[in-house]
C-alpha cells in the first residue's frame, strides 16, 4: 500500500504537530503530511490565520472550481485547512488596516462571528462561512476543515491532562487554554513551541479516544478525513 499523501494549510509549527499527532491515531495506511502554508519560501504571505487567510484568497483566485482539484495541487491524495476556533473572536484589522480594507472589498463574511458557547457548533459554522467566503468563486471541494475549539492547543491539554483538571472545564468554549498550558505545575507544563510539541506527540496519538471525548471537534475532524480518503 501506497503512502497517503495529504496537504496541509495551517496557522502555523505547531499545529502540524497537533494534526500529524491526530491523523496517526486513526489513519489505517501510513501517510506523509507536507504542509503547503506557511511556507518559509513564501515570508510575504505569512503565518497565523492571517496567513491561512491569505493562501485561501490566493488559491481562489488562481482557481475557480473545487481547491483540492486545483491542478497545482494533484499530487496531494487530500488537502486539508486548519484554523483555530479562537479565530471566531478576532478582527480583521488584527492582521493590519489593509486586510479589514481587502475584506470590504472582497465581501469576506464578518469577524468576529463567535456564537453562544457551549455549544461550539454554532461558532464552528459561522467560521465555515468566513472560510469559504475567503476562497471567493472556488469551493472547497473535497477538501477536509480542521478546526480545533478552541485551539489545537486544547487538543494538546485534553490528551495530557486528567479529565477532570480545571484548566478543561468547558474547554471547548475558553480561548484560554492553550495560552494556560506554560503556565502549570513544572510536570504538567507544556511551553508552546515545535520542539515541545513534538515532545508530547505520541501522547496526543495514544490518547486520542480520550481527546475525542473532550472535543467533539476532533471527532468531526476524524469522521471527516476518513469519509474523505
Amino acid at each position: 500500500m501506497s503512502d497517503l499523501r495529504i496537504a496541509l494549510v495551517a496557522e502555523g509549527p505547531t499545529d502540524y504537530v497537533i494534526i500529524e499527532a491526530a491523523l496517526k491515531a486513526f489513519l489505517p495506511q501510513p501517510f506523509i503530511l507536507t504542509q503547503l502554508q506557511p511556507e518559509a519560501t513564501k515570508p510575504e504571505i505569512g503565518g497565523g490565520w492571517g496567513g491561512v487567510l491569505k493562501w485561501c484568497s490566493m488559491a481562489g483566485e488562481r482557481f475557480q472550481g473545487p481547491i483540492d482539484q486545483d491542478p497545482t495541487l494533484l499530487g496531494f491524495d487530500l488537502l486539508i485547512i486548519h484554523l483555530d476556533v479562537d479565530v471566531a473572536t478576532f478582527n480583521y484589522a488584527d492582521c493590519g488596516e489593509h486586510l479589514a480594507l481587502l475584506a470590504q472589498q472582497k465581501g469576506w463574511a464578518s469577524l468576529p462571528c463567535a456564537q453562544v458557547c457551549p455549544p461550539v457548533g454554532s461558532t464552528v459554522q459561522a467560521l465555515q462561512t468566513v472560510i469559504t467566503s475567503w476562497l471567493g468563486q472556488a469551493s472547497l471541494g473535497g477538501t477536509v476543515l480542521c478546526l480545533p475549539a478552541q485551539s489545537s492547543g486544547t487538543w494538546l491539554a485534553a490528551a495530557l491532562l486528567d479529565a477532570a483538571h480545571p484548566l478543561l472545564t468547558n474547554a471547548e468554549c475558553d480561548i484560554t487554554v492553550e495560552s494556560r498550558l506554560p503556565l502549570l505545575p513544572k510536570k504538567q507544563r507544556v511551553k508552546k513551541s515545535r520542539l515541545e510539541y513534538m515532545r508530547k506527540a505520541a501522547e496526543l496519538t495514544n490518547k486520542w479516544a480520550d481527546v475525542k471525548t473532550m472535543c467533539s471537534q476532533a471527532g468531526q475532524f476524524e469522521t471527516a478525513v476518513l469519509n474523505t480518503v
